[in-house]
């Protein structure tokens, strides 16, 4: 198994991380509901529940996370779109919303699925991917594309459609969604990276 991707080093002057702003539920202390969604995660194909990040979120509100968990394990696991880039537009997603967490968890899951070191640092920076794979580089330029403004050009469309088919850009679409949506709870809860790991991104002044 490869070593988690330099990407994981803080973020120069990066300041101490808010508090997250919801509480970090006992696990002995849930309610039936509380459980069942935990278990629905340990049984799917994650594997197992971590008391952080999204998922700790989703907790405080068990119904919409039961649905939540369900879709985001279907376009982890279920899609046709190949791993490795579905964590190219994961990671996009990420370091253009600065989520710390998804961040941190999906760099690991990347560097897993073959994508390079140095195309991970050049998202992590913003930067277009240049050494990258050409596959890596239509769905970064079908991404950026699609979040600066809010369409897709016949050309960017059709070099990511030859990679995926229709259901496959359906899949990819779906899956920034998701993702955007992750990013937001994250961003909104103040959810930190996972314990141990430096923030990766500069964390925006707030009140």
């Amino acid at each position: 198994m490869p070593k988690s991707p330099s990407p994981h080093s803080r973020a120069k002057g990066a300041p101490r991380a808010p508090s997250p702003r919801v509480p970090m539920l006992a696990l002995d202390t849930l309610t039936q509901e509380q459980q069942a969604l935990v278990a629905a995660i340990k049984s799917g194909p994650r594997g197992r529940f971590s008391n952080d990040g999204p998922f700790a979120v989703y907790l405080q509100a068990p119904g919409f996370g039961q649905l939540a968990q369900q879709l985001g394990a279907h376009l982890r696991f279920g899609t046709g779109v190949p791993p490795r880039l579905a964590e190219v537009a994961i990671l996009f997603t990420a370091q253009y919303w600065k989520a710390q967490y998804e961040w941190a968890a999906h760099a690991v899951f990347a560097g897993r699925h073959g994508v390079k070191e140095a195309t991970i640092r050049d998202l992590q920076a913003g930067r277009a991917p240049k050494s990258a794979p050409r596959d890596e580089q239509a769905i970064y330029a079908f991404v950026k594309e699609l979040y600066a403004t809010r369409r897709v050009s016949n050309a960017t469309y059709a070099r990511v459609h030859k990679l995926l088919g229709d259901a496959g850009t359906v899949e990819l679409v779906g899956m920034l969604g998701y993702y955007v949506m992750v990013s937001m709870i994250l961003d909104t809860f103040r959810m930190p990276a996972p314990e141990g790991t430096p923030p990766p991104f500069r964390e925006p002044g707030s009140k």
